[in-house]
């Protein structure tokens, strides 16, 4: 199967700038070499800590943010993309290779191209609370993605709005209120009601459900599921939960420090990870169960810099199964059986 979005030694680096004539002293690696493949109808989770790299990678995927180099491609068949790293490995033919790049690489898009594109792809973000205008109505809120792209215009705009506002479990009602007159949940809805508006096939869910109450969580978990069936969608969800990410997601990608470090199955994530931070990730995880009972990996140290990442492995200073080879050497993801991939010296049995 072909991929719907994929990326290839993608880095996003945010410079470091100092003194005077604020000239560039080191960068942050937020992303660094990231390759991913999300597949047509995939609901992809992405997990990790705290400023591991994941709404960047999400933004970036969107082109909200310009990567410092590597490459996006979204919906590009696959012998174009084959063609084009042959190319690059060859450097034969540079001109077709730049001609393929302004074509197909999303990375390098700009202006309408990069409009255009946008309708394809959406974003959901975290809280509800601020990614609303508060000085718009609903009918403004979902109608603007329309008239941004010149969709539709006039009196259909407002029978868009109103189909898209029933397809999250609003109405018609609901047209000309503002975002503080709603609960939390309501306005979450909203939210993905306006990425919906322009008929995207990819959208990046921020934790979208993070900021809600358990039972308004699995009512938006639940909506989710079925727009994804209705309409043929593809998620990027990123997640603290990992107990939801193992509940709805297809497959599953961990994150530490700007690198993926595992990729696969959720279920066989969660009942025999193979690298050592997506295993105390998994035993962090609290089990709805007081009889049950399991082990806890307490981390050592702190979580690098991404300025100044560590040699070799970036999990190697916290790892308790960390050899020299793990410090002198970086890996990258590799098949480990189960259809997994994991970027591990010595991934665990």
């Amino acid at each position: 199967m072909e991929a719907l979005v994929e990326t290839r030694n993608l880095k996003m680096h945010f410079p470091i700038l100092k003194g005077l004539l604020r000239r560039q002293v080191g960068a942050v690696k937020a992303v660094d070499n990231v390759d991913l493949i999300i597949h047509p109808g995939e609901w992809m989770g992405l997990v990790g800590e705290s400023g591991c790299g994941k709404t960047t990678l999400g933004k970036t995927l969107l082109r909200l943010l310009r990567p410092t180099s590597g490459h996006i491609y979204f919906q590009v068949p696959e012998e174009i993309k084959n063609e084009m790293n042959l190319m690059e490995e060859s450097a034969d033919n540079p001109a077709r290779l730049r001609a393929l790049r302004k074509e197909y690489d999303l990375a390098l898009f700009s202006g309408k191209q990069l409009k255009s594109t946008r309708r394809e792809m959406q974003l959901v973000h975290q809280d509800p609370y601020t990614s609303l205008n508060p000085r718009m109505k609903v009918k403004g809120i979902v109608g603007e993605p329309l008239v941004v792209h010149g969709i539709l215009e006039g009196g259909q705009i407002k029978d868009r709005v109103v189909q898209i506002l029933e397809m999250v479990g609003l109405s018609e009602r609901h047209l000309n209120r503002y975002p503080h007159e709603f609960s939390g949940g309501q306005r979450q809805r909203i939210a993905i009601a306006r990425a919906l508006a322009t008929n995207p096939h990819f959208i990046v869910f921020d934790e979208p459900t993070s900021a809600l109450d358990v039972s308004v969580q699995a009512q938006i978990l639940a909506m989710l599921k079925q727009l994804k069936v209705d309409y043929d969608l593809t998620y990027l969800y990123i997640t603290h939960n990992l107990t939801v990410a193992e509940s709805v997601c297809d497959s599953l990608a961990v994150m530490y420090l700007g690198k993926l470090v595992e990729i696969g199955d959720p279920a066989g994530i969660f009942r025999a990870p193979k690298h050592p931070y997506s295993q105390a990730l998994v035993l962090s995880t609290p089990i709805p169960d007081p009889t049950r009972k399991r082990g806890r990996i307490v981390l050592s140290g702190e979580v690098p810099s991404p300025a100044n990442p560590p040699s070799g492995c970036r999990f190697h200073p916290r790892c308790d199964h960390a050899t020299d080879e793990c410090t002198n050497r970086e890996p990258e993801l590799e098949p480990a059986g189960d259809g997994r991939r994991v970027a591990c010296w010595h991934p665990l049995n």
